[in-house]
């Protein structure tokens, strides 16, 4: 490229300075504008958010990973544990299939309640698979990490985005959001978890959301809110925030009913 050239490259063109620190406000700004462009573009209205782990399987798989570790005498405990895990891979895909199903037939010209994962592999996937498979369009929000590639085909690919800035991620799990479900899951189920707990406390997010906890004993025993209480860093009603299950049908009616109740007339975002 000549310098003449160079010099007559408009500033949205010159990607060595898009891709500089002091174009950083812009690419931050892109990751508002341009999903909110596609969910536009798609009529999303609003979403049902399922978190939880990525290392989670589906029953089949953690199935046939047992039978190998049968067959080589290794890797059986943790293969025991991946098939005993399953069974919220399992549920993470009937209640998004419920829920899509129920979504569907609501009669609206917008898509409302579309179910909306971070992208990836396990209750992700599962999530997903479970909304594809009612023949829904799906939501998912990635994020660039140093990990290997995965491969989540479920999501539908119009509405597949992929991140840079996990804060920009995390707004739109948000945003749109009427429900949350969360299945058991690591730190970043966690951070999630907590971050939407700290919104709904503090009254930065006044909308209604039905947040489920799925799989009762994980969450009791990895967070013991009852001993947040006793030494007095939540109030008692801060408990109220959330409800907890182990059946897909209580999770189906709690998010069913707080939808009909607070969302179903307010379509689009609400913060």
């Amino acid at each position: 490229m000549t310098q003449a050239t160079q010099r007559r490259t408009k500033a949205y063109q010159n990607q060595r300075f898009l891709e500089s620190r002091d174009a950083r406000a812009l690419r931050m700004l892109s990751e508002y504008l341009e999903p909110l462009s596609r969910f536009q573009r798609f009529g999303v209205q609003d979403t049902i958010v399922f978190m939880g782990s990525a290392r989670l399987v589906s029953k089949e798989a953690a199935e046939a990973a047992l039978a190998e570790a049968e067959l080589k005498g290794a890797g059986l405990a943790e293969a025991r544990t991946a098939l005993e895990l399953s069974l919220y891979y399992e549920a993470a895909r009937d209640l998004a299939h419920r829920l899509t199903d129920w979504s569907k037939n609501l009669g609206h010209e917008d898509r409302r309640f579309v179910v909306c994962t971070g992208g990836g592999p396990g209750i992700m996937e599962a999530a997903n698979r479970g909304a594809s498979e009612a023949k829904g369009l799906n939501v998912g929000l990635t994020i660039s990490i140093p990990n290997e590639e995965f491969d989540n085909p479920f999501v539908s690919r119009e509405l597949h985005f992929h991140f840079h800035y996990f804060f920009m991620r995390k707004f739109w799990f948000v945003y749109l959001a009427k429900a949350v479900v969360l299945f058991p899951g690591g730190f970043g189920t966690l951070d999630e978890l907590f971050e939407i707990l700290t919104l709904v406390q503090t009254r930065k997010m006044r909308k209604r959301v039905p947040i489920v906890l799925f799989g009762t004993k994980f969450w009791n025993e990895v967070i013991n809110f009852e001993a947040l209480v006793r030494y007095g860093t939540i109030s008692r009603e801060d408990i109220g925030l959330f409800q907890r299950t182990d059946s897909v049908d209580e999770a189906y009616e709690l998010v069913k009913r707080g939808l009909t109740e607070y969302a179903l007339g307010s379509p689009g975002a609400v913060l």
